[in-house]
């Protein structure tokens, strides 16, 4: 019986894509292309893969929602370019200075091949101490051990080691999309709320969705009626640049060696977004290609939930 459902169901589908001219994604792996996708809860059980993981664009697939960047989508930003202007979303390669959760410094040399004629640079980092994307491998499922598309510590490090979902793969398919920027601190600002955005701070559904609506834009995604499109690139301002570039060196300094253990008493601690579900459905149902906030974390930290959910779901760029 439940074949013979799931059978009229997706015939069901097919007409109605066919008489609004859209396509729904209905088996996996989905096609980028698709105009429907489904919401967190409608998400398929994926043989196994922890519940409500995305491995939706099949077993060999490296780069997750950024197959959404397809080249209709990317054309379609491009015609909304106003003025052409360059920003630059790094920050400098020794910004912050200490780097928070304990990283290493990156460090700078110069090496002479030939003084007054010739130089090399030498860097040593820590990818995770400025700005950087978090990849793939950069952070497990904790109840499974298992990384995206059942990626595994083995496939890290070890005689097994491969490159399985190494953030390389991301570089190679390319990055470019429109972006979508929520100005949490310009908003606090003028609403009067007042935070440390170098403390623990968590920015609810509700508050990022009146932000939204102050700058003109209805975060909801278009399937409800709002304005963020599949494929597009949130970011989200916190203010925590801002705030610590106000800061002393001896400011900065306590700031970064501040002691880092995981759970509720941790001394590392930054304003984000909340770990509420309402926060899970709306990352999720939006369809974003990739997150970006400008702290250390882009979820509030510490987490105060029992797992690191937004970790989990997604692909983000910190600071």
């Amino acid at each position: 019986m439940s074949n013979l459902k799931s059978t009229a169901q997706l015939r069901l589908t097919q007409v109605k894509d066919f008489l609004t001219f859209n396509k729904t994604a209905t088996t996996i792996p989905f096609d980028p292309d698709s105009t429907i996708f489904p919401t967190r809860k409608e998400l398929p059980e994926i043989p196994g893969a922890p519940r409500e993981a995305a491995w939706v664009w099949g077993e060999d697939d490296h780069v997750g929602r950024l197959n959404l960047l397809t080249p209709t989508r990317v054309k379609a930003a491009s015609v909304e370019i106003q003025t052409g202007e360059l920003v630059s979303l790094n920050l400098p390669l020794n910004f912050p200075d200490p780097p928070a959760f304990n990283r290493e410094p990156f460090k700078h040399e110069i090496k002479v091949l030939s003084q007054n004629y010739a130089y090399d640079d030498l860097y040593k980092l820590n990818t995770q101490s400025g700005t950087q994307w978090d990849g793939f491998r950069h952070f497990a499922h904790i109840p499974s051990a298992t990384f995206y598309n059942n990626t595994r510590g083995d496939d890290i490090v070890g005689p097994e080691a491969n490159l399985k979902c190494s953030v390389h793969h991301w570089s190679e398919h390319g990055i470019a999309g429109r972006g979508v920027l929520i100005d949490y601190r310009g908003y606090a600002h003028k609403k009067g709320i007042v935070y440390d955005s170098c403390d623990y701070y968590p920015i609810s559904f509700e508050e990022l969705y009146q932000c939204g609506k102050d700058q003109g834009i209805d975060i909801r995604p278009q399937s409800q009626g709002g304005d963020i499109r599949i494929g597009d690139l949130l970011f989200i301002r916190t203010g925590f640049v801002e705030a610590y570039r106000m800061k002393s060196a001896e400011e900065r300094k306590n700031l970064g060696l501040r002691p880092h253990n995981l759970g509720k008493d941790d001394g590392q601690r930054f304003a984000g977004i909340a770990q509420e579900e309402r926060m899970l459905d709306w990352l999720h149902d939006s369809y974003f290609a990739a997150v970006a906030g400008d702290a250390p974390s882009f979820e509030a930290w510490p987490t105060h939930e029992s797992q690191h959910k937004l970790h989990l779901i997604t692909q983000e760029v910190d600071c």
